[in-house]
């Protein structure tokens, strides 16, 4: 199935979430200390819109925020485990040096060598699930956005919507991110998923009789 245009600009936007909230928290006090603008009338029709600021402020967007910091404790918890294990057991290695005949301490330090190729390409692994896990949750919530958008625009009788991070200053009675965000709170607020497991076969294709 072909996405539409609006739901794939939901997608981007929901994409870069984490790094939008940042931007918004740093300019803030930038914006707070500017003096106020006057604006000229609406424009009748045009309307615009935030689908960065709707995620970021909908309780969804937050819940998705927390969820992925927590999953992302959990990888590195994992991988600072076992980053401690193979440490801990190259210094015993090192301890052992003057005890132990070349040929026994070679095999433990090609075996411990394994170890450590086998972590990284593991933490490599982690990044790219967490990133599939990210991009994952929020396209989910791009879905639930794009109706929620139609929604308001018709609501708002408008005939242009026009999104509001691309501009550089819009009146503020032509935004409808304030009712975007109502409609998918009303929607959904969370909803259950976990880390994707990007090293799991996918499953045999079933032979035609």
């Amino acid at each position: 199935m072909k996405m539409t245009s609006l739901f794939a600009a939901t997608c981007v936007a929901a994409a870069s979430l984490v790094t939008a909230q940042s931007a918004l928290a740093q300019a803030a006090p930038a914006a707070a200390a500017q003096a106020p603008i006057s604006h000229g009338p609406a424009i009748p029709g045009v309307c615009v819109v935030s689908l960065e600021g709707a995620i970021g402020a909908s309780t969804v967007g937050k819940y998705v925020q927390t969820r992925l910091g927590q999953i992302g404790t959990q990888v590195q918890a994992e991988l600072t485990a076992e980053q401690t294990a193979i440490n801990n057991a190259a210094k015993a290695l090192d301890a052992q040096k003057g005890t132990l005949d070349q040929a026994s301490f070679d095999k433990q330090a090609a075996d411990l060598q394994l170890r450590a190729n086998a972590y990284q390409r593991k933490g490599q692994l982690r990044d790219r699930e967490m990133q599939a896990t990210q991009q994952k949750a929020l396209g989910r919530v791009g879905q639930e956005l794009d109706p929620v958008i139609r929604t308001a625009y018709q609501q708002s009788k408008c005939s242009l919507l026009l999104q509001r991070d691309a501009l550089v200053i819009a009146n503020p009675a032509m935004d409808i991110t304030g009712a975007v965000v109502t409609g998918l709170n009303a929607k959904i607020t969370q909803f259950a998923f976990d880390r994707e497991h990007l090293d799991q076969p996918a499953p045999a294709a079933q032979s035609g009789k």
